[in-house]
């Protein structure tokens, strides 16, 4: 397309200039009468007139030809490139450019079905304004194609009086495999009278492409958290721990950003084993493991290290926030009876990162001091800053749950 019309260009052009010079040679001759060259001049005035009033449609049409064919092959190749990648935030990210660039289209968002957590891409449109104007529910009839919304007169608040207010919207579900995974919704700004024809047809094509693109990227995601899970307890597995600290250490050292580790043992879990058998054992582990969970930041990561020994990874985090976080998850073991174990008490290690740190020295402190707290009594934690084999710290010499060792 874009060879037509660069060649459509070039002969306008030439009998453009093919005019021009018939006119200019037209001006040139020597009129016979006076009142001849008055006519001859005036109806050249015209033509040159006219040619202009052309030429100037003819740029105009061109430049939106250009523009619709850049259009047409930037979406052709965000449609190419959504099987092109597993990553389900990209994915979703290559939908909504290709939905947002749609003439007529002011704004796109995309919205999963499942769990509230679920990705949200968007373009052009706000988080307020995705909670005025966002379908809520994704339509789950198989022969629903889309939906036309209309906002009505759409006034703007004062505080998006800079913006104009959203005034029509389409969605189009996304179905997979088996059923409907979500929602492509985008709207206009400057007409309530909906998309053209064609438009509809592209976004409903579009979401034919994305859905088993999203479904597959959905199911990669999924899976590698399962893999990345510790089967009995629900936190992350060993692996995942060791790349995450490997990660969160090397990201602090780049950007001086502070990291904080504390490594924690249920203890005399041996002896609750020996007494209730392994399977209750692991019940045990289990519950433990649920109310660290309940405890710990958004941003911090649990593992599951090995055994019952247990570990959390505190991004932006020193010394003290990791005592702090310890004395929260001692406190939720604790306070009331774990199934078929009655109370129980933790013990832990905590570290903090060191500019010449790797990751394996920030975990072997950790561990150090948690061999310190343990040999130190029940429900104790040692901090790094003691040293090996040295006197615990005032802090640490305090019993933290029941007041004294047992």
């Amino acid at each position: 397309m874009t060879t037509t019309v660069l060649v459509s260009v070039a002969a306008s052009v030439l009998v453009s200039l093919l005019v021009v010079t018939v006119v200019v040679l037209l001006l040139r001759r020597k009129p016979a009468r006076p009142q001849v060259h008055n006519g001859r001049h005036d109806e050249v005035e015209r033509v040159l007139a006219d040619l202009n009033s052309r030429m100037d449609a003819m740029s105009r049409e061109v430049s939106e030809a250009l523009t619709r064919t850049q259009e047409e092959s930037r979406r052709t190749r965000v449609l190419g490139e959504l099987g092109g990648t597993i990553d389900l935030d990209e994915v979703l990210s290559r939908t909504v450019d290709a939905a947002g660039s749609l003439r007529g289209v002011d704004a796109a968002m995309v919205k999963l079905t499942g769990s509230s957590d679920e990705p949200l891409a968007a373009t052009g449109i706000t988080p307020d304004e995705i909670e005025e104007y966002a379908v809520g529910e994704v339509p789950a009839g198989r022969r629903i194609r889309s939906l036309h919304l209309d906002y009505g007169a759409g006034e703007a608040t004062p505080s998006e009086s800079r913006v104009r207010p959203i005034l029509a919207g389409l969605a189009v579900p996304i179905r997979g495999e088996l059923d409907t995974i979500g929602l492509l919704t985008v709207f206009s700004r400057t007409s309530r009278q909906g998309l053209e024809p064609d438009v509809v047809a592209e976004l409903e094509a579009l979401t034919l492409r994305a859905g088993p693109a999203i479904e597959n990227a959905r199911r990669f995601r999924e899976a590698r958290h399962q893999a990345d899970l510790d089967a009995l307890t629900g936190l992350h597995n060993r692996r995942y721990f060791h790349e995450t600290l490997a990660r969160e250490t090397a990201r602090a050292q780049r950007y001086n950003r502070r990291l904080a580790l504390i490594v924690l043992d249920l203890d005399d879990f041996k002896a609750i084993n020996d007494r209730i058998g392994h399977l209750a054992g692991d019940t045990v582990l289990a519950e433990v493991a649920e109310r660290v969970r309940d405890v710990v930041r958004q941003s911090d990561i649990a593992c599951r290290v090995g055994g019952d020994e247990l570990a959390v990874i505190l991004p932006e985090s020193a010394l003290a926030d990791a005592e702090q976080l310890y004395r929260r998850i001692q406190t939720a073991v604790s306070s009331r009876p774990i199934t078929h174990a009655g109370r129980l008490l933790l013990s832990a290690g905590i570290a903090e990162l060191r500019s010449q740190d790797d990751p394996f020295a920030l975990f072997q402190r950790a561990d150090e001091a948690l061999y310190r707290a343990k040999q130190a009594g029940k429900g104790r934690v040692a901090s790094e800053t003691a040293g090996i084999g040295a006197t615990p710290l005032p802090h640490e010499s305090q019993s933290t749950a029941f007041g004294k060792d047992g």
